[in-house]
């Protein structure tokens, strides 16, 4: 039995074949970076808004996507495509310029999903409009939420409230668009239990899919100050194993999961060692999931899940 519900095997089910994500870099910008918010970012935040750079190198986002998809065909055959407008807040814009964006996008070969990362304060209900009328079999949402308590939100610069995404996940899921939430465990000052009001905070809202991301340390962000200052001390792999062992369990059954961890840039990561270990991370979680028998949704909306944390 599969511990838990898979991007790739519902992109599968639903398209009969593979669907590969391709980043793509539109040269956004995010409030809590430009001085509308903030100029310092989110404390984890690095110098690329996690994405790719390649704005910088001026090649079009339309560039971007043909270019990646020649080497994906060329290594794995036939294969359709979700094109990911990744890095800063895609959204972070006027809708002329996002329907501008969007155009580039609307006749490239193979796509069947759009993917468009942004903030939940950076979105309307004519921004929401202009994604839901894109001409794809379906459109997702990446929406930043990293924690559903406000003093954290605060603590970590990230410059808008849990409401704001309940607010933004619920407008978008009237219009059609399927929103995946982003959350980080370890944050600053957070337990297990602060962790886990997360997961029940998402289990009420509309979302259908999740990722999860642990908290490594970036070069020249704030978190990497405060790491070098002993102020904060990164999870070790086995205690982030055992967080998202017990998110999942908690989590809806229905909500799909596109990712279990994070996935630093080539010469960006100052610690912990073990986040560059990929297929380590999330195999330490399916064993911790094995060895306490662990699925997704077994604690969902039970009195067993409220007994164990």
């Amino acid at each position: 039995m599969e511990k838990y519900y898979t991007l790739s095997s519902y992109w599968k089910k639903k398209f009969g074949i593979r669907v590969w994500k391709i980043p793509l870099d539109a040269g956004f910008n995010c409030p809590n970076r430009d001085g509308t918010i903030s100029s310092t970012g989110c404390i984890f935040c690095n110098e690329q808004g996690s994405g790719t750079g390649q704005s910088l190198k001026s090649i079009s986002i339309k560039n971007q996507y043909n270019l990646c998809r020649e080497k994906l065909i060329l290594k794995h055959g036939p294969i359709k495509f979700a094109a990911y407008l990744q890095s800063f807040s895609n959204t972070y814009c006027s809708p002329a310029r996002l329907e501008l964006v969007l155009d580039q996008l609307s006749d490239l070969d193979d796509l069947c999903v759009l993917c468009v990362g942004t903030r939940p304060d950076c979105l309307d209900r004519e921004k929401i409009r202009i994604l839901a009328s894109f001409p794809c079999d379906e459109v997702w949402l990446d929406l930043g939420l990293q924690s559903s308590r406000d003093e954290t939100l605060k603590r970590i610069n990230r410059g808008h409230l849990a409401e704001d995404f309940s607010r933004s996940c619920r407008l978008s899921s009237l219009a059609g668009i399927k929103v995946c939430a982003h959350v980080i465990a370890g944050l600053p000052g957070e337990t297990l239990d602060h962790f886990l009001e997360t997961i029940e905070f998402l289990n009420k809202e509309p979302v259908k899919g999740i990722k999860f991301h642990n908290l490594y340390i970036c070069r020249n962000t704030t978190l990497a100050r405060m790491w070098e200052m002993n102020i904060y001390r990164p999870q070790d792999m086995e205690e982030y194993a055992h967080w998202v062992a017990l998110g999942l369990a908690g989590l809806r059954p229905d909500i799909i999961i596109h990712r279990l961890t994070g996935d630093p840039a080539p010469g960006e990561l100052i610690a912990p060692e073990w986040a560059r270990r990929k297929n380590s991370i999330i195999n330490q979680i399916k064993n911790v999931m094995h060895v306490q028998e662990l699925w997704q949704g077994r604690y969902w909306n039970t009195f067993q899940y409220q007994k164990n944390l």
